[in-house]
């Protein structure tokens, strides 16, 4: 085990949480970014590009540090679906994700602070959505709140209800940090999980 400090790159309490299943010590720090898409930006490009900056932001108040960070857009026809924010937008999400199939991506980076080494990887979750009413919708809401969530669909909790299928390789991937792949990255730096 490396006597580097381990950061988590990132203020969600939902990575947070996932990342502590690993039982490894290490603290959270908010990298403090823009997370606007870029004009034209497609979802993959937006997710592996704010997956790294975070690491990056983090990386330049901790030089030593492994940090890992990670970021999920949800690709509904080529178009990007972040965080809603608010009671509209997440009503405006979920409506047109309603019946469909969608593409979570979820960006997973680890920065050797030290070094510049980055590992970097996509991993996707293929999403079908139940055809639910604009009450359902409207129920979801009032009671979930899901406005810190890419495509409002909140699965740890009541948005399992929105949801018909998922097809991933790693089901932590749609909560918001791919476990299986952060474990085989911790490996590339001599961490250890077990």
């Amino acid at each position: 085990m490396t006597e580097r400090p381990l950061i988590l790159g990132s203020s969600s309490i939902y990575r947070r949480s996932l990342l502590e299943r690993l039982r490894l010590q290490f603290t959270s720090v908010a990298p403090a970014i823009d997370e606007t898409p870029r004009f034209n930006e497609q979802p993959l490009a937006i997710a592996l590009r704010l997956a790294s900056a975070k690491a990056r932001a983090v990386a330049t108040r901790h030089p030593n540090a492994l940090i890992i960070a990670s970021d999920q857009v949800a690709d509904l026809d080529g178009i990007p679906l972040g965080k809603p924010a608010n009671h509209e937008n997440a009503v405006c999400q979920l409506q047109a994700l309603r019946g469909k199939r969608a593409l979570f991506h979820t960006a997973v980076c680890l920065l050797d602070a030290a070094s510049g080494r980055l590992q970097i990887e996509n991993v996707p979750t293929t999403v079908y959505f139940r055809d639910v009413t604009d009450e359902q919708i409207e129920h979801y809401l009032i009671l979930e709140q899901p406005y810190d969530c890419a495509g409002s669909a909140k699965i740890e909790r009541l948005g399992v209800a929105l949801i018909h299928r998922i097809e991933s390789d790693d089901p932590s991937a749609l909560i918001g940090l791919p476990l299986m792949t952060l474990v085989s990255m911790l490996k590339n730096e001599q961490v250890e999980v077990i």
